[in-house]
């Protein structure tokens, strides 16, 4: 490091290091190496223990703050549950939710020959919060009566095989807030006996992993690693797995950034030493 003061480096120089390595993983993948936690595999073991041709409920409760991590998560589900043959129910208690999940379902809908009204439905928005989950525990169409287009349930196929919970294999609850997970334990789990997994942000999950330990959730997917690791057990690998890779990678930076501060900090006391010695030397000379 003689002769170049670490002090000098340009900031914007380091924030286009950070730029780089966060675009580039994003652009092209790298599939870093990555665990799969046992919350991750249990929801992926009850994805694939529910019998083809069975209903699972696709219970969206989140909002466009928090796609980076939620939709990915949405779109593994629809996949996996569309390559074993489920059919999905989808609701959601809030009301810029419907949209996002028509954004996942569509494309795979088309991606795997599904029919609308058949293979899937997609209920809307019900304002109520618990007191919409507990109507649906005794009629789901009751609750719904119109589809998100406004489609009366009554004439959709897929909706005459659903009465209530009783029909619902499995519900996956992908949240970000209140009501969301935690009035799906509290109000529908216990009291219709329904398989509940969730996914969640990071900053949410810690309270739920409770939940998966007492069996009241299946499965958690929790933040964006939580979405990754369900992208690489459905293998098909997306947005999450992108975005680990950049988070990874910008950490490894990060790091790189302290240690080469703590170098240059060192190196500059050692010098100040250096020079303070040997001004001491030509005084006492």
């Amino acid at each position: 490091m003689a002769g170049f003061d670490l002090r000098q480096i340009d900031r914007r120089v380091i924030f286009t290091l950070i730029f780089v390595v966060v675009a580039w993983p994003l652009l092209r993948p790298m599939r870093l190496p990555m665990d799969v936690t046992p919350p991750v595999q249990r929801l992926y073991e009850a994805v694939e223990a529910v019998p083809p041709g069975s209903i699972v409920m696709l219970a969206g409760d989140y909002s466009p703050d928090t796609m980076p991590e939620l939709q990915p998560m949405v779109i593994s589900f629809v996949r996996h549950a569309f390559r074993r043959d489920l059919k999905i129910v989808t609701t959601s208690l809030w009301a810029n939710s419907p949209p996002l999940i028509e954004d996942a379902l569509a494309p795979l809908a088309a991606e795997f020959g599904k029919t609308y009204g058949v293979d899937f439905v997609n209920l809307g928005y019900m304002a109520g919060g618990t007191v919409t989950l507990l109507g649906m525990g005794a009629s789901i169409p009751n609750t719904f009566p119109q589809d998100y287009y406004g489609t009366p349930v009554a004439g959709l196929p897929l909706m005459r095989e659903v009465t209530n919970f009783d029909d619902i294999a499995l519900v996956m609850n992908v949240s970000s807030g209140t009501p969301g997970t935690r009035e799906w334990v509290q109000q529908v789990q216990g009291r219709y006996r329904v398989r509940l997994a969730s996914g969640t942000t990071a900053v949410a999950a810690p309270p739920f992993y409770p939940y998966v330990q007492s069996g009241q959730l299946v499965g958690l997917l929790g933040g964006l690693k939580g979405a990754a690791e369900y992208e690489m057990l459905v293998d098909a690998p997306g947005d999450a797995v992108r975005g680990m890779d950049a988070q990874s990678i910008v950490h490894a930076l990060i790091v790189f950034f302290i240690l080469l501060g703590n170098v240059a900090y060192f190196a500059e006391r050692r010098a100040q030493r250096a020079r303070g010695g040997a001004a001491q030397r030509e005084v006492t000379a």
